[in-house]
């Protein structure tokens, strides 16, 4: 039986390669001494005892890192905000200079022989701390004499941001006929990758480069952003990852670690390995979503939809780093609107910093958060003013001989037909013939919701200016393709070798992909933004022409005709009326030479794609169990419009992995800090996962409307499955509390969370 992906195969059988198989002769190892204080100064280190333990070679500390004038992590865009502030930034040292803001930043890093040693030499490392009063929310950041956290950012306050147009929206409803609010949580998340971060870094002094070998899900975003911190050249740096157990935004930049593994490896000219233990990434690792978003909604008598504004609250943790003010500003605001003709659109984003860990991107990066508010409002709205969600969504869409519609805050939405895909959502998922499913439960003893989703995301525009790809031919036939985005389960090389082998007529078998080839200097983005598929992806597309063009001339030699007589279809060049001809294949083989690399049909070529608008409609169906609390997710249905799809399965795949994410912030994930900044969810014992059987049956098809933004025709796929589920999973939920007679919640929706909200109610309703 054929494997369905390229990558299945090794995973499976367990002979892939993640980060920490890689092993170096004469490795050395690091541990990463932590903060154990959410605020504290530093008053000093002594490193005296660890020092003299056995195989100790160093104790970095951030002397170390002034003296090798490294500079701090990056800490994101400028961006503009309220009165054309500029956002105020406390940037993340690699290890503390004077003072700690949460609990788990890197103090210094001890270097021995072997793992063990510098484990024991690390408990060693005595550091002097002035614990100072610390602020985890908020509301408790920006509340008047809260403590400091950085003498940059005043009030602490980072930025006060807004988009659209107030004057508008505060004139649409002050004549509104009916309006509704509404306050969400998209609650604290962590990552979770399965495979923990890991850094093994090797100064190659015959070469003069350092070779990093770390999981990434960008070649060239990790490499710019180290040299950047480092000082060194780009081309002093090479990035090395084949396999990455996982990403969700966490692999796209180097931490304090990779800097200081640098560091000490050209300051011993050594390898040297660092791998985290899974508390450490709870603990240090990037947070994710951490936003309360408060909407409120405008009708008209018609119950036509005239403003929607945004009152948010983004939560930055300790420090500004990589895309977390980006988050809490463009990606909150770009598409607000959702999938409504709204006319009049405004939000305002109060940005704080906390002493907790620094958020920064997570699947979806605020465009799911964004969805989700919307449609819990639209439910909401319907709820209070007893309008049918459905046709209340129905009346509202943008229409499709409206596109390309550009929203009331200036985004331009280039192609959709969301009424079309809305009505295959419903028909998918039974809509019409839950009112029995709901009777049936009853008899169970169970309580039934319905929830429906409608999001419209933005997918990434990408920071370089262009992707660039190349292919290199083998004289056995086989063909190796280049790019720079590398993957973390996505199924790179099934995709990009499918688009190569269609396009030329062979067997994608003989194809494979590489990223970040070390002799290659190619441009391009990362996987961010789920725009791999048709960013790089319309790159090999342009590719396949390429070869063409090059073999259609050796072509008409071999068969000795004139180009003009040469047709080229299903991997095979005709001669004139089809008489004679040869396949592609015949024709890389018979000039190759002896050296590969310079094969006549070598090529490269490139693509220039911006952002594109992927949407969807997801309706979820729960029961609960009103004994314990707990929610069932019986029936969930997803109907994207992504565009042409390359690869069915693999959109399956992305999509059921988004909504069982989607699942675990709903019904379980939570990162909870107590007063004093002390992590409380620090294991998976605390830390609830999805786990198999948390979905009994997702059912996930398509709507295709191709976009003429890229040679593809695709959107993006990868955060359609959170953006989707957490708007349907939560209005399915507020469904069923309504029917328990309850009010609404934040997540997550945990057993005993719902019990007692159910227990509150109850008692609330008996005491009136």
């Amino acid at each position: 039986m054929e494997l369905m992906r390229h990558e299945d195969h090794r995973l499976i059988t367990g002979t892939g390669k993640f980060t920490a198989d890689w092993n170096l002769p004469g490795q050395m190892h690091a541990v990463v001494v932590r903060s154990i204080h959410a605020h504290a100064r530093v008053l000093g280190i002594n490193s005296e005892a660890a020092l003299k333990a056995p195989g100790v070679a160093a104790v970095l500390t951030a002397a170390d890192v002034t003296a090798a004038r490294y500079s701090l992590l990056p800490s994101g865009p400028e961006i503009t905000g309220v009165d054309a502030t500029v956002i105020k930034k406390g940037a993340l040292p690699i290890l503390a200079i004077d003072r700690v803001r949460f609990v788990g930043q890197a103090v210094a890093m001890v270097i021995a022989e072997t793992a063990s040693a510098a484990h024991d030499a690390a408990e060693l490392v005595d550091v002097d701390y002035e614990p100072l009063p610390a602020v985890t929310s908020v509301d408790q950041a920006i509340a008047d004499g809260a403590v400091q956290l950085h003498p940059s950012i005043p009030g602490n306050v980072s930025l006060v941001f807004e988009n659209g147009n107030r004057e508008a929206v505060e004139q649409a409803f002050a004549s509104a006929a009916r309006t509704s609010s509404l306050s969400i949580r998209s609650q604290r998340l962590y990552g979770a990758p399965m495979e923990p971060k890991a850094v093994l870094v090797n100064h190659d002094t015959r070469r003069a480069v350092t070779v990093v070998y770390t999981p990434t899900q960008g070649m060239l975003g990790m490499r710019a952003s180290l040299a950047a911190i480092t000082g060194l050249e780009a081309s002093e740096l090479e990035i090395v990852a084949e396999d990455v157990g996982g990403s969700f935004g966490l692999r796209g930049g180097p931490g304090a670690e990779h800097a200081l593994l640098v560091l000490a490896s050209r300051k011993f000219g050594r390898p040297i390995k660092w791998v985290s233990s899974r508390s450490e990434l709870f603990t240090a690792e990037w947070h994710g979503r951490a936003l309360k978003l408060h909407g409120s909604l405008a009708l008209d008598a018609e119950n036509r939809i005239t403003a929607i504004r945004f009152d948010d609250q983004a939560d930055l943790g300790a420090y500004n780093c990589y895309f977390g003010g980006f988050i809490g500003t463009n990606n909150l605001s770009v598409t607000m609107g959702g999938a409504y003709a709204v006319p009049a659109l405004y939000m305002r984003s109060t940005l704080a910093v906390t002493n907790t860990s620094p958020v920064s991107a997570y699947r979806g990066a605020g465009r799911p958060d964004i969805a989700f508010a919307i449609e819990r409002l639209i439910d909401h709205t319907a709820s209070e003013h007893g309008l049918d969600p459905v046709q209340f969504r129905r009346d509202n869409f943008i229409q499709p001989d409206q596109f390309p519609y550009t929203t009331a805050n200036g985004t331009e939405y280039d192609c959709g037909d969301f009424e079309a895909v809305f009505d295959k959502a419903l028909e998918s998922a039974g809509y019409a013939e839950f009112p029995a499913r709901r009777s049936e439960a009853q008899q169970r003893g169970r309580i039934r919701g319905i929830g429906i989703g409608y999001y419209v995301e933005k997918s990434g525009a990408g920071g370089a200016p262009r992707d660039e790809v190349s292919c290199q031919f083998r004289a056995d036939g086989t063909l190796l393709l280049h790019a720079v985005s590398g993957p973390s389960g996505q199924g790179h090389e099934t995709a990009y070798a499918q688009i190569v082998g269609e396009g030329l007529g062979i067997s994608s078998s003989l194809i494979s992909y590489r990223a970040g080839a070390p002799e290659q200097s190619l441009v391009g983005n990362g996987t961010g933004g789920s725009r791999s598929l048709y960013g790089t992806g319309s790159a090999f597309k342009n590719l396949v022409d390429v070869v063409i063009d090059k073999a259609t001339p050796l072509a008409a030699q071999h068969l000795n005709v004139d180009i003009a007589d040469i047709a080229f279809a299903s991997g095979r060049f005709l001669g004139r009326n089809g008489a004679q001809g040869v396949d592609l294949l015949d024709i890389v083989k018979k000039f190759a030479g002896t050296d590969e690399s310079a094969h006549p049909l070598n090529s490269a070529a490139e693509t220039v794609t911006g952002a594109n608008y992927p949407n969807g409609c997801h309706i979820a169906e729960v029961e609960l169990n009103p004994e314990t609390g707990e929610f069932f997710v019986c029936n969930y249905s997803a109907v994207d419009d992504l565009g042409n799809v390359i690869s069915a399965e693999l959109v399956r795949g992305q999509v059921h992995g988004g909504v069982v994410q989607g699942v675990g912030q709903a019904f379980g994930e939570a990162v909870i800090y107590d007063a004093g900044g002390q992590l409380l969810s620090g294991s998976f014992m605390d830390y609830a996962m999805p786990r198999a059987g948390s979905v009994e049956k997702i059912a996930s098809d398509t709507y295709a409307v191709p976009t003429a933004l890229n040679e593809l025709g695709s959107k993006g796929v990868g955060e359609s499955g959170c953006s989707g589920s957490l708007p349907a999973l939560s209005n399915a939920v507020m469904d069923a509390l309504k029917a328990a007679g309850a009010p609404p919640m934040d997540m997550p929706y945990t057993a005993h969370r719902v019990w007692q909200h159910l227990q509150r109610s109850a008692t609330t309703e008996s005491a009136a």
